[in-house]
């Protein structure tokens, strides 16, 4: 099922004009508005990542801790191989493989009307998923500096993106883009004035 903001179509203008050029050649002038979504900068997704943050550490606070204080396990684990560390990074990734797969977006994406989409195909599949979330993620969440290169960028990509063919876009937000074709005349082609009739 695809979403009417998965998709852009070019609209076109009925501005096609006739011209002379200096050597005296006749051609004509198209032009083609085309708008495509806006690609989301590296501060608005910085802002909708710090939400998920919460909403994991939220999620984790509530189920987690108290479930180790009650069996009385170890919580004060510092590495990422205790367990409480490895529960809590299997949290963080699955919720954004699952938030990304079954809505496109996550918490924090929602409330800034943010969206991942697919360059090179009309659906997230699950392998580009877990490329992204999982295993993208992963090295842009360990080495910041990778997520920094979405700010110098022109899709406004990180490195999870590139490694996963997406991009984030927002879900109202449009740019346009105006395409101009010139076509040359020949005069064997060119229409009859009324006035020769």
């Amino acid at each position: 099922m695809t979403d009417q903001f998965d998709r852009t179509e070019p609209v076109e203008t009925v501005e096609t004009e006739i011209q002379t050029a200096p050597n005296k050649l006749n051609y004509t002038v198209q032009t083609t508005d085309e708008f495509n979504h806006k690609p989301a900068g590296f501060w608005i997704r910085l802002w909708a990542y710090l939400i998920d943050l919460v909403v994991i550490s939220s999620l984790t606070s509530i189920v987690i801790y108290p479930l180790f204080r009650i069996f009385n396990w170890d919580v004060q684990g510092t590495t990422w191989y205790a367990p409480i560390g490895f529960l809590t990074g299997f949290i963080f990734y699955v919720y954004f493989v699952l938030m990304t797969k079954f809505f496109k977006q996550t918490v924090g994406k929602m409330i800034f009307g943010l969206r991942v989409i697919a360059l090179e195909s009309e659906d997230l599949s699950w392998l580009t998923i877990i490329f992204r979330e999982w295993i993208g993620r992963f090295f842009s969440a360990t080495i910041w500096p990778l997520y920094w290169i979405i700010g110098f960028t022109p899709k406004k990509q990180g490195l999870h993106d590139f490694i996963a063919d997406t991009m984030v876009i927002h879900e109202q937000s449009f740019e346009k883009k105006v395409i101009t074709s010139y076509q040359a005349i020949s005069e064997s082609s060119e229409l009859q004035h009324p006035n020769t009739l």
